[in-house]
């Protein structure tokens, strides 16, 4: 087997680091290119409301923020900034937009941003547009919940003519605009590489991965069906699963609210989702360790043990 590529979640790191520390997240950053870890994974809200915790409050707070198990104050920094601070001080690392929520941003807006960040990064950045989960947050920001899909679908469309050249023109259910240029350009002509992912394959889903995907990021683990559905779409199109990045990754459990995971039991899945296709690992260092301080020696530890179980 080939030692997958690694992935940091960098934000919700907030029990190794204050979370206004923007700083210690870029610093972090250049530890993890420094170790060798390939990419670092951004999320985002712009806002929370009282939803935020329905689920109920994770109840180790070195957990996944899933829907509807936060804080609703809980510390969210705009993904799009803080990602160009780490491109100007990185050289080689991947940069994650990994749930950039499309829908609450006008398309050539967002088109603007992504293509100026994929400038700074050099080629660097990969975005996953999402429509999330959180009706609150829509509502704050006056954007229909219900439709978001939909959004979604036209400013994909939208994005795909941004990144060619000028002037473009779009009418659609929700954008509308003649003759304008956005420039400067994304750094590849069909801009940056683009993630798509779900808690299950469904049609939209699987409509965005055929057409625009470069990888497939699922929430947990995909059922075989979900990969069927993925290889068929993939075929109809004449494309093959060869073509998207798979990414996996690993979940530490904790022995009670208090402690740590234990890193060699998170790894212990490691093996099965390498042999199942999956190239790109991600993992959350606060899972681990309870001091950014011990992050350069958690991240060589963590790359020697991947290449020893995936030698």
């Amino acid at each position: 087997m080939t030692p997958p590529r690694l992935v940091m979640v960098l934000t919700e790191n907030w029990t190794i680091t204050d979370p206004r520390d923007m700083r210690a997240l870029v610093r972090m950053s250049q530890e993890a290119e420094q170790a060798g870890i390939d990419a670092v994974q951004l999320s985002e809200h712009v806002v929370l409301g009282p939803s935020a915790g329905a689920q109920g409050v994770m109840e180790n707070p070195r957990d996944y923020a899933y829907p509807g198990n936060q804080e609703p104050d809980m510390s969210w920094p705009n993904s799009v900034v803080l990602m160009s601070g780490i491109a100007a001080a990185t050289e080689r690392l991947r940069i994650v937009g990994g749930a950039i929520i499309a829908p609450l941003r006008h398309p050539l807006l967002l088109a603007k941003e992504l293509s100026t960040l994929d400038l700074l990064a050099e080629g660097r950045l990969v975005v996953l547009p999402t429509v999330s989960w959180h009706e609150d947050e829509y509502a704050a920001l006056g954007v229909p919940f219900g439709k978001r899909g939909r959004v979604l679908d036209e400013q994909l469309e939208v994005l795909a003519k941004c990144w060619g050249p000028g002037p473009i023109r779009h009418s659609g259910e929700f954008f509308s605009f003649d003759d304008v240029w956005v420039e400067p350009r994304a750094w590849r002509p069909d801009g940056p590489r683009f993630w798509f992912g779900g808690q299950h394959m469904h049609g939209p889903l699987l409509r965005r991965l055929v057409r625009y995907g470069h990888g497939f990021s699922p929430l947990g683990t995909p059922t075989a069906e979900d990969l069927g559905m993925l290889s068929d779409g993939l075929a109809g199109a004449g494309r093959s699963m060869d073509e998207l990045e798979m990414i996996g990754g690993i979940r530490g459990r904790f022995p009670d609210p208090n402690s740590a995971a234990d890193l060699d039991e998170a790894l212990e899945s490691l093996p099965a989702q390498v042999e199942a296709g999956f190239t790109t690992i991600c993992f959350k260092p606060s899972m681990y360790i309870d001091d950014a301080r011990e992050l350069p020696g958690f991240l060589d530890t963590l790359v020697r043990k991947v290449e020893a179980l995936t030698s």
